[in-house]
């Protein structure tokens, strides 16, 4: 079952056109719209599984965040660079909360490896994931309770960073998720948010075999001027934003392998490293972003 967006997420306008269609090459190998708002120009895959329907479009041991899988040379490569990446992320953390360990919430947590991190650092942590398998991985590694629901979760709870790794995109209830970002961040407290930028080099060159478009699953294609706004409608203020480096060569990788049929190992290098180069260049356009916001 599919739902259709009337409005745009960010301005709500009302008209749209088709931007690109793509192919779930992950699971289904369904095609799907992705369409662009005429007034602001955010892009969103529409129409979209529902809510309730969309659980079978995870269901495959190649979605990496939520089975650990390490079968096959991607994986492979993915479990390496996350190992550097995780300590990325808890050195991050520990700078934009002074120094000092605080209170994390991750939301999409998946198995726990960066709460697990974070933990070992010193800071008490939280978590939610919607996936059955993947929550239960991380509750063992954690010891603690995860919700699998985002909304409604930890009341009366504020924490000094709240974090959602590649997850805003997969949301169904957007705003209301951006709102729920701002009423559990104390008032000091930053919000990180990483997410695909269509607008990249990767995503230019391989239009609609971009990996990271990752459709059904990516409801919403984020640029570095549409996240903005999206967070400043709901009262936040854009801190800094960072690259994610490693990810123009993995999703290039994949890209290759959705392209071609197989993986050029030789093209994918070339293709982040020019990402990389160009997205330098242009103010953080990378493959990936990072974005810091924090409240007005």
């Amino acid at each position: 079952m599919q739902e259709l967006l009337e409005k745009c997420p960010v301005c709500q306008h009302t008209q749209t056109q088709k931007y690109i269609t793509c192919e779930d090459f992950t699971v289904s190998h369904e095609k799907f719209d992705i369409v662009s708002c005429q007034k602001c120009g955010f892009k969103f895959t529409n129409p979209r599984p529902t809510a309730d329907t969309i659980g079978k479009y995870y269901q495959s041991e190649n979605y990496i965040s939520h089975s650990n899988t390490s079968k096959g040379i991607i994986s492979k490569i993915y479990h390496q660079v996350r190992k550097i990446t995780l300590q990325q992320k808890v050195d991050l953390i520990n700078k934009l909360n002074g120094g000092k360990q605080g209170s994390l919430l991750d939301i999409g947590c998946g198995t726990g490896m960066f709460l697990n991190a974070a933990k070992s650092s010193g800071w008490k942590v939280s978590g939610v994931e919607p996936s059955d398998g993947a929550r239960t991985m991380a509750e063992e590694i954690n010891q603690i309770s995860i919700p699998s629901e985002i909304l409604g979760s930890y009341q009366d709870q504020q924490f000094d960073i709240i974090t959602m790794w590649h997850v805003l995109e997969h949301v169904h209830l957007l705003n209301e998720t951006v709102e729920f970002l701002k009423e559990k961040s104390t008032q000091k407290g930053k919000v990180i948010i990483a997410v695909p930028n269509h607008e990249s080099k990767d995503a230019q060159i391989y239009q609609e075999h971009w990996a990271a478009y990752d459709v059904p699953r990516h409801l919403y294609h984020f640029s570095r001027n549409s996240i903005q706004q999206l967070f400043e409608n709901h009262g936040f203020k854009l801190k800094e934003h960072l690259p994610m480096k490693f990810d123009s060569f993995y999703v290039s990788m994949l890209s290759t392998k959705y392209q071609q049929g197989n993986t050029n190992y030789v093209e994918s290098f070339l293709s982040g490293l020019k990402s990389n180069r160009v997205g330098a260049k242009q103010k953080n356009n990378y493959s990936s972003i990072i974005y810091i916001f924090e409240k007005k």
